[in-house]
């Protein structure tokens, strides 16, 4: 039998154990399931699963620990983290499990998967072994084959036939222990892959070209739908940038342990999943904020909000794109955009029940009234005597 065969076999074992492992494995103690004359396959499972009894037909187990200590007539295939076939089994044993151990009698061949596999002193597989693990000690017999991938593998028992292994060490083989040929097959180390330069610069410009044209979209359509609060929020840029800096820096340590609190106490849990949702919104955003201000920082002037997202976008994801540098950039990026949108935020006092008064810078002046003029008397004809 080929060696990919034999490991065809194991990988289907496995593929069984991990399916039993699922429906099964879950499941609190039951009595077996099994046909109605006491024939058929037999399915335990639970937290410790020891099948004691003798049993006609096929075993299906699954458990934190499994142990077959009766006798079977046939098939035995378990999952476990402890697998113990201390019994007699009378057909072939598939197993998966941290620790399998073989001190009983199976007459046909096993198909194993586990970290540690023993095979103790009073314990035989009358045909053969196909398995993998980390150590494997083999003390009993095994009566034809042994195929095994290990990172140990000690023989101090007898093998009737050959034994083939895989492994980066070479095993601990007892004089006359294995009657056939041992063969030893060293893992092949993998083939460090060269990659062309010119490659990895391809590679470096079809992304930054993707990037170029997907966020650059992202921008354009920021600058047409919201350029009145792109306007208002990077207005707290503008005069201050490191204020904005500090508080986008604060508000990045503190925000995610308040949601972590709140998550944690239950109570606060549906609060906790909005903030992160509104978080993660604000986070995103602060690509689109960010782009605005260096759009505005670079043309300065008046200009249309969506030529300086554009540009500003520009040179943003040119620098998330250039290798260390695009760490800072997007640290820079996450806490300048999240205090401009913090201190947007407190500036409009969305909380505040009272309506705000504006108050003019230069309030129309008061209306005074004319001081009162004096009645002027009218002058005397001429030729008339003053009284």
């Amino acid at each position: 039998m080929s060696i990919w065969s034999r490991t065809f076999q194991l990988t289907a074992a496995t593929a069984t154990a991990g399916f039993l492992v699922i429906t099964l494995g879950g499941a609190a103690a039951a009595p077996p399931l099994q046909a109605a004359n006491g024939e058929g396959p037999h399915f335990y499972s639970g937290v410790t699963v020891d099948v004691s009894d003798s049993v006609i037909g096929d075993v299906y187990a699954a458990g934190q620990s499994v142990t077959i200590s009766g006798d079977v007539t046939g098939d035995v295939i378990a999952a476990a983290q402890t697998v113990t076939i201390s019994g007699h089994v009378d057909g072939n044993v598939r197993l998966a499990g941290q620790d399998v151990t073989i001190s009983g009698d199976v007459t046909r061949s096993g198909t194993i998967f586990a970290s540690n596999l023993i095979v103790g002193g009073q314990g035989r597989v009358e045909n053969d072994i196909v398995a993998t693990a980390s150590a494997i000690r083999i003390a009993g017999d095994v009566g034809r084959d042994l195929l095994v991938s290990a990172g140990d593998l000690r023989i101090d028992g007898t093998v009737g036939g050959d034994v083939t292994y895989s492994s980066q060490n070479i095993a601990h083989i007892a004089d006359g222990a294995v009657s056939g040929v041992v063969q030893h097959i060293r893992p092949q180390p993998s083939t460090p892959v060269e990659i062309s330069p010119w490659a990895v610069l391809l590679g470096w410009s079809l992304g930054l070209l993707y990037a170029l044209v997907a966020l650059s979209l992202i921008t354009v359509a920021a600058g047409l739908l919201l350029p009145r609060v792109l306007q208002r929020v990077t207005d707290q840029l503008i005069p201050s940038p490191w204020r904005a800096l500090l508080v986008g820096f604060v508000a990045a340590l503190i925000v995610p342990f308040a949601l972590f609190f709140l998550l944690v106490t239950i109570i606060g849990a549906p609060l906790s999943l909005a903030g992160l949702l509104v978080w993660t919104v604000m986070t995103l955003a602060t690509f689109v904020f960010s782009a605005h201000y260096l759009g505005r920082v670079v043309l300065r002037g008046a200009h249309h909000p969506v030529l300086q997202t554009f540009i500003g976008g520009l040179i943003l994801i040119v620098g998330l794109q250039i290798p260390w540098l695009n760490i800072i950039v997007w640290l820079a990026m996450v806490f300048f955009g999240l205090g401009a949108q913090l201190l947007a935020i407190q500036r409009q006092r969305p909380w505040s029940t009272t309506s705000r008064v504006v108050t003019p810078d230069h309030p129309a002046a008061a209306d005074v009234p004319a001081p009162p003029t004096s009645a002027v008397s009218p002058a005397p004809p001429a030729g008339a005597q003053p009284m």
